[in-house]
């Protein structure tokens, strides 16, 4: 048997399985339930989002043997035939190919004979929009006085280009965009039917990618299945698509409002030098300053709006809070600018550096400022460098290296040695709410990945940190080197001895636990030990 592709073998066959139409569902349901049925209807949206499939669902619905049926059977001969697209009484005609006069005139004269097995003949045109105006108008005495046995469904991407004369007679059905949280449902589904492996950023690159068209997301996925043998990862994704990942706009925006110009410009390098599109990154740059502007402004229920998983509206939430609107305006500004010049330089880099470097640069203090206060330097270069004793200019001369883990720049010195460092989980999580104060202020996005992580060991200088599975994009984030290295550093700078961490999956209770403890405060800790006392109680 030749092999179905994704996009036919998982096409709708019942009106349950319609993704994203809900209200169209609805009405043709009680339309049939009730026996109110329109002779003509014109289904518009964009491609992909199910028009064709609901015209057969609804076809397949009106000549099954047990109906007209509230759902087709999809086993008696009728429905069969329909979903094979050989049915005598279910015709199907693209309008592209087939635009002209004659086709028309043609398609009048068989409607007059009635339906060879089913209740009506039903003719779903697709793309009707391409018809020509005599090729309407010859089609315009049928719609007026059309015969009892027959029915029209017109499927269409450009409803303004019909003649008005024709919407006028027809039950008129506008299709939504699919959102991105319904089509990453179904491409789970698929996946889990299907024994593919994927996560939950996979999901989501391809549902971005497909701009509402479900069929274009399933055509994706099977593309990714093909080049991967089923074990897809984020970077094959990009690889095919070249899109660029959630993380990577996390990463830039921290740039920006940490004033970081030194990193912003590295990490657009690092961007284009795995092949990403600049021109992309401009697109998706813009549509994550749109989302924080969104989560700003509607500081609660705004997951509809943004369209996209929770813990991702989550880390933009958190982001939000970091940046004001008139800097998000100013966002908008100068990623505008940059489209606009890239059209007179024909290079759209410069005009991405131009921008970057002004948005990480604007209300930054200037070197040389006797204001007593520090500018903020990279949380990249911070982590990267190791602490450099500081070296008496009467002093003899010595040599000072950067120490970086070859192991996948994991560590920020040299590995700890096991045998020296002996520190109890119990100190790690009292120190827990310091550490993520600490790493807040460098890094809201790794903060908030944080927070659903747990500290489960301490031992031999390693730190394990567990997560739930349904955290696995939190975990995946936080893998990434640069904010390993961000939450070694912190570790190092308060427990003042250099420890490794690890990140690993846990039970569901594990991941829940109690809650790490707050640090005793120092005098009521004296007086815990003066009397020999325990909390009993904190408020």
């Amino acid at each position: 048997m030749s092999y179905i592709v994704f996009a036919r073998k998982w096409r709708p066959q019942t009106f349950e399985d319609v993704v994203g139409q809900d209200n169209i569902v609805t009405t043709l349901k009680n339309s049939i339930k009730s026996n109110r049925l329109a002779h003509a209807y014109i289904f518009a949206g964009p491609r992909g989002v199910g028009k064709t499939s609901l015209a057969r669902i609804l076809a397949k619905a009106l000549n099954c043997q047990k109906g007209p049926a509230l759902n087709p059977c999809n086993k008696c001969s009728s429905c069969i035939e329909v979903t094979e697209a050989r049915s005598l009484d279910v015709i199907e005609i693209d309008g592209a190919s087939n635009r002209g006069i004659e086709e028309i005139r043609t398609l009048r004269e068989n409607v007059k004979f009635s339906p060879a097995h089913g209740k009506y003949k039903i003719y779903i045109i697709d793309e009707v929009h391409m018809l020509t105006t005599e090729a309407f108008n010859a089609l315009l005495k049928t719609l007026e006085e059309p015969p009892a046995h027959v029915k029209f469904i017109f499927a269409t991407t450009q409803p303004k280009k019909i003649l008005s004369t024709i919407l006028s007679r027809c039950h008129f059905f506008e299709f939504r965009r699919i959102s991105n949280v319904k089509i990453i449902e179904r491409l789970k589904e698929i996946a889990v039917s299907e024994k593919l492996k994927a996560g939950e950023d996979v999901f989501l690159a391809v549902a971005k990618a497909s701009d509402g068209s479900l069929r274009d997301a399933e055509s994706i996925l099977d593309e990714l299945v093909s080049f991967t043998n089923g074990d897809i990862r984020i970077k094959d994704v990009n690889s095919i698509l070249g899109v660029v990942e959630q993380e990577y706009l996390f990463e830039i925006t921290d740039k920006i409002i940490r004033k970081d110009a030194v990193g912003a410009l590295n990490l657009l390098d690092e961007l284009i030098d795995h092949g990403k599109d600049p021109n992309q990154l401009l697109i998706n740059l813009i549509e994550h300053f749109r989302n924080m502007m969104v989560a700003k402004v509607i500081s609660q229920n705004h997951e509809k709006l943004l369209d996209l998983p929770k813990d991702i509206c989550e880390v933009i939430s958190m982001q939000a809070k970091e940046i004001t609107l008139d800097d998000i305006f100013m966002g908008f500004n100068a990623f505008l600018n940059a489209q606009d010049m890239s059209k007179r330089i024909e290079s759209l880099r410069i005009p991405l550096e131009i921008a970057l470097v002004k948005l990480s640069s604007q209300g930054k203090k200037q070197e040389g400022s006797h204001s007593g206060h520090k500018m903020e330097r990279s949380a990249a270069a911070e982590v990267v460098k190791a602490d450099k004793p500081k070296i008496n200019a009467n002093a003899p001369e010595i040599e000072v290296q950067d120490h970086v883990s070859a192991g996948g720049g994991h560590s920020v010195d040299d590995p700890p040695n096991s045998n020296e460092i002996h520190i109890e989980l119990g100190k790690i999580k009292e120190l827990w709410p310091n550490f993520l104060e600490k790493l807040t202020k460098i890094k809201v996005s790794a903060a908030h990945y944080l927070e659903r992580g747990k500290p489960v060991k301490m031992s031999g200088g390693v730190l394990t940190i567990g997560f739930s599975k349904k955290s696995s994009f939190h975990k995946e984030g936080l893998e990434r080197k640069e904010n390993h290295l961000i939450l070694e550093k912190i570790w190092k700078d308060i427990l003042r001895e250099q420890i490794k961490i690890s990140f690993i999956y846990v039970s569901e209770e594990e991941a829940a636990g109690d809650p790490v403890e707050e640090a005793v405060d120092p005098l009521v800790q004296s007086a815990l030990e003066t009397f020999n006392g325990r909390v009993v109680r904190r408020e």
